[in-house]
Formats: structure tokens, sequence, C-alpha cells
């Protein structure tokens, strides 16, 4: 049991140092790295989302595509 506090206090102790490091050195170029890399990957989840959520056969297609049919119907 010692051996796994000491462990996981040294775990943490290596990130924080690492960390701090790597902040010092690259400075405000990562935080923008990191910030840049957050709103790609979000834009990407919510691309995927709504992609997903209009494809083929799914409630809300069904839904387009009945509407367009109606409209179509109504102005000819």
């Amino acid at each position: 049991m010692g051996k796994a506090v000491a462990f996981l206090a040294a775990l943490i102790a290596g990130v924080i140092v690492v960390g701090w490091v790597a902040s010092s050195l690259l400075g405000g170029f990562l935080y923008y790295l990191i910030v840049g890399a957050l709103v790609v990957g979000g834009g990407t989840y919510v691309y995927g989302r709504i992609k997903r959520s209009v494809a083929p056969g799914t409630r809300t297609q069904r839904r387009i595509e009945a509407a367009a049919k109606t409209y179509r119907m109504r102005n000819r």
C-alpha cells in the first residue's frame, strides 16, 4: 500500500513538473495550441453529430423529405 501511494505521489509530481517546464519553455504558444485543438475537435464532434442526425432513414431526414414533398405539391 505504501509503495502505491509513493508511486502515485511521484506520478502527480512528475506531471506537474513536466507541465510547468513545458509552459515556461513554450509560453503562450502552448495555450493557443491546446485551445486550437479543442476548437477543431469540438467542431469535428458537432459536424459528426449533425451529419448522423440527418442521415438517410432517420426521423429528421424523413420529416425534411415529407415537408419538401408537401411544399412541391402545394406549389404546382
